[in-house]
């Protein structure tokens, strides 16, 4: 888990937060109106993108093509947020998001990212041993797919698009985004089958 923000670091950012304010380039309430977007976010919206690119190919092909556009698209807002890309998985190709130097985190639309995702264990095994760190998931791939691990930054955050399962033709936008977790969406897991096709 990554250590709690020392004292310097927060006095840093209030002597920041204070020079924007007092040279007009944001105020109070804008600051108020981010932090309560920030907190309102959660997986919940990766999720009902990722199933409307299920079932809707205009769509898949906006999410793919411009991340940022199609969460606007949702009704997201993403000002002031780094572009957003998303990563396809195929039947050959599995993703896996890291932060290798921090925990940049595609917040609009993830919510705020989970302790692990910060924890330097993570950040440094992942990228050295992808097939260990996701078998701890309980996510265990075919040897002919590969694993691709990629990079989050500053400059540009990324999210999974992964494989819909099968069994679920048919389904509703809703209920195929009750199949997207959080950790789906950053792919150390798979979004899980409906019970009647896992048993098949």
């Amino acid at each position: 888990m990554s250590p709690p923000p020392r004292p310097d670091s927060i006095a840093g950012l209030e002597r920041l937060i204070a020079a924007l304010k007092a040279k007009g380039i944001v105020t109070e309430e804008e600051l108020a109106a981010r932090q309560a977007q920030t907190d309102k976010a959660s997986p919940e919206t990766g999720a009902r993108m990722v199933a409307r690119a299920w079932v809707d190919p205009a769509y898949r092909a906006l999410l793919l093509r411009d991340g940022t556009a199609a969460a606007e698209a949702m009704g997201v807002s993403m000002a002031g947020a780094p572009p957003l890309g998303v990563l396809e998985d195929t039947p050959t190709r599995h993703h896996v998001i890291v932060c290798t130097l921090c925990s940049c985190y595609p917040r609009a639309v993830l919510g705020y990212p989970p302790p692990w995702y910060k924890s330097f264990a993570y950040r440094a095994r992942v990228v050295r041993e992808p097939r260990a760190v996701l078998a701890e998931w309980g996510t265990v791939l075919p040897p002919g797919v590969e694993v691709r691990v990629v990079d989050s930054t500053a400059d540009y955050r990324w999210m999974v698009l992964p494989l819909r399962p099968a069994g679920t033709e048919g389904w509703s936008e809703g209920r195929l985004a009750a199949l997207v977790t959080r950790d789906v969406l950053v792919g150390v897991a798979l979004p899980q089958p409906p019970v009647a096709a896992a048993a098949e």
